[in-house]
C-alpha cells in the first residue's frame, strides 16, 4: 500500500460558535508501513483557551470534556470503530466500538500513540502516531474510514465541537454521516 496524506479542514458545529477559534485542521498520513499519523493545528487566542497542562503520556478517560483531538477508525464499511482522544497534555485513550456508540472490550495493554506537542501565542499543533494494527488487525491493509474531530475549550469553560462533517442536530462524532475521510 502506497502513502496516503490528507490536508483539511475541520468546521465549528452551529450550535457551539466561539469567536476564540479562526481554524482547525489536520493533516493525515497513513505510510505503508502501517502507522497512522495524525497532526492536529489549532489557529486560536491560545491565551483565551483552557488547555490541559502538559502531564506524563498514559491513558486518561473522559478527555473531550476539555480540549482535545479526537480520530474515530472504521474499516470498510463495518459497523465496529476505534475512537482515539489525544489532549495537549500527552494524556490519551483509545475506546472499541462493536457498532454505533456500542463499547466492545479492549486489551488491557492499550497501545500508546507517540504524541507530541507544540504551542504558541496563536497556535497549538499536536502531532499523534499510532500503529494501526495495533487497534486492529483488519486495519492493516484495508482501506479505513476516519471521522476526524476537536473539542475546544474556551477560557470560560465553553465547549465547542469541531468535525470534518457533523450530522443534523446536536454534535455527534460518532454518527456514521461523519466517517468521510478515506485513507
Amino acid at each position: 500500500m502506497a502513502s496516503v496524506i490528507h490536508h483539511v479542514a475541520l468546521t465549528c458545529h452551529p450550535q457551539t460558535p466561539t469567536d476564540v477559534v479562526r481554524a482547525v485542521g489536520a493533516r493525515v498520513l497513513r505510510p505503508a508501513d502501517g502507522r497512522l499519523m495524525l497532526t492536529f493545528a489549532l489557529d486560536a487566542d491560545v491565551a483565551r483557551l483552557r488547555i490541559p497542562l502538559p502531564a506524563p503520556a498514559r491513558p486518561v478517560h473522559g478527555l473531550w470534556k476539555h480540549t482535545c483531538f479526537e480520530a474515530f477508525v472504521a474499516s470498510g464499511t463495518a459497523a465496529g470503530y476505534h475512537e482515539l482522544n489525544v489532549a495537549p497534555s500527552s494524556e490519551w485513550m483509545i475506546y472499541a466500538f462493536a457498532a454505533y456508540r456500542e463499547i466492545a472490550p479492549m486489551p488491557d495493554d492499550l497501545p500508546q500513540p507517540e504524541v507530541t506537542v507544540r504551542r504558541s501565542r496563536d497556535r497549538l499543533e499536536l502531532d499523534a502516531t499510532l500503529r494501526l494494527d495495533s487497534l486492529s488487525g483488519a486495519y492493516a491493509n484495508a482501506p479505513l474510514r476516519l471521522a476526524l474531530a476537536a473539542v475546544i475549550e474556551d477560557e470560560r469553560g465553553g465547549l465547542s465541537y469541531w468535525a470534518l462533517r457533523h450530522p443534523p442536530g446536536k454534535a455527534d462524532f460518532h454518527h456514521a454521516d461523519a466517517f468521510v475521510l478515506g485513507v
